[in-house]
């Protein structure tokens, strides 16, 4: 018995072979982007089969919302969807350099679905104190690390900004600092009382121990008067939330969270609070007010009388 011949690759296959092939050796593209692309392109063309088209070329703007619109029936999140519509794009675009798109590219015009902005979630002011507390101040590095943790949930710096923190960047005198952030931008953050206690005494005694007679620009030293480097901050302040019930799991960027939210918990203004973050757009600050909110519906709720 003879063996049926296989068949012919379709024009689709082609197509998204040439376009894999483009990513992988020409984009460079990691194995599983590579393969994610692949997933979603495969989706296309079935897609395509029940839509009596032969070739993807062949699709047009409604093929394509059409296609989306089956992803969202299937339960595909808005991400996903956004996802494989970039996915898309960039294989049409492809296409259109390539002289293989006669009519256009179909997704030319079409929005990505729209995603809920996720709420960062900041810890509440018993889990920050408990992870203040730990660090033995009696040490040379449990005052460098008191002052750090200190210094990050009173000023809400990002953890880079803490790590690379200059000695001539913070005056002490005045109460506050001068920190550049993204895109060179610079501003002044003041600084609490007890952060300037804790950074006061490292500098007075910790931090002379911990350089051993070298010299170093930067406030929070490690080894050889070099700074810290984030990830090495980042066990730090696992370490310390770990050690108390009330610490939990705390991640860095958490502290400049907490920062935000309990500032305007207890009244400040939004601007100010984006001045100190240095947020460019005060849209990206707005994201607290959530969490403000949700938390005097929780109040509201358990006190009030008809709540």
């Amino acid at each position: 018995m003879k063996s049926r011949p296989a068949a012919a690759p379709s024009p689709s296959d082609a197509r998204v072979d040439a376009f894999l092939d483009y990513i992988t050796v020409e984009k460079g593209l990691a194995e599983n982007t590579v393969g994610s692309y692949g997933r979603d392109l495969s989706e296309l063309r079935t897609y395509a089969v029940t839509q009596g088209l032969d070739d993807v070329c062949q699709a047009g703007t409604r093929h394509i919302v059409g296609f989306l619109a089956s992803l969202r029936e299937r339960g595909l999140s808005a991400r996903s969807q956004a996802r494989i519509l970039t996915t898309l794009r960039h294989f049409y675009r492809f296409l259109e350099r390539e002289e293989a798109l006669p009519s256009g590219d179909p997704t030319a015009h079409l929005l990505l679905p729209k995603i809920g902005r996720a709420l960062p979630q900041a810890p509440t002011r018993a889990q920050v104190d408990a992870v203040l507390d730990k660090p033995d101040a009696a040490t040379p590095l449990g005052a460098r690390d008191r002052a750090m943790l200190e210094l990050l949930y009173a000023t809400g710096l990002r953890v880079s900004e803490l790590v690379n923190l200059e000695v001539k960047q913070v005056n002490l005198e005045a109460g506050f600092l001068r920190v550049r952030g993204k895109g060179g931008r610079e501003r002044v953050v003041p600084l609490g009382t007890k952060a300037r206690e804790k950074i006061q005494a490292y500098l007075d005694n910790a931090r002379p121990e911990l350089l051993k007679g070298r010299s170093s620009s930067y406030m929070f030293v490690a080894r050889a008067g070099k700074p810290m480097t984030r990830q090495a901050f980042w066990h730090l302040l696992k370490g310390y939330a770990l050690q108390s019930l009330e610490g939990g799991h705390i991640y860095p960027h958490a502290m400049r969270h907490a920062f935000a939210t309990h500032l305007l918990d207890g009244g400040a203004d939004l601007r100010a609070v984006q001045a100190m973050l240095g947020h460019v757009d005060i849209a990206t600050t707005q994201i607290y007010t959530h969490l403000s909110s949700e938390r005097l519906r929780e109040v509201h709720k358990k006190f009030h009388p008809r709540g």
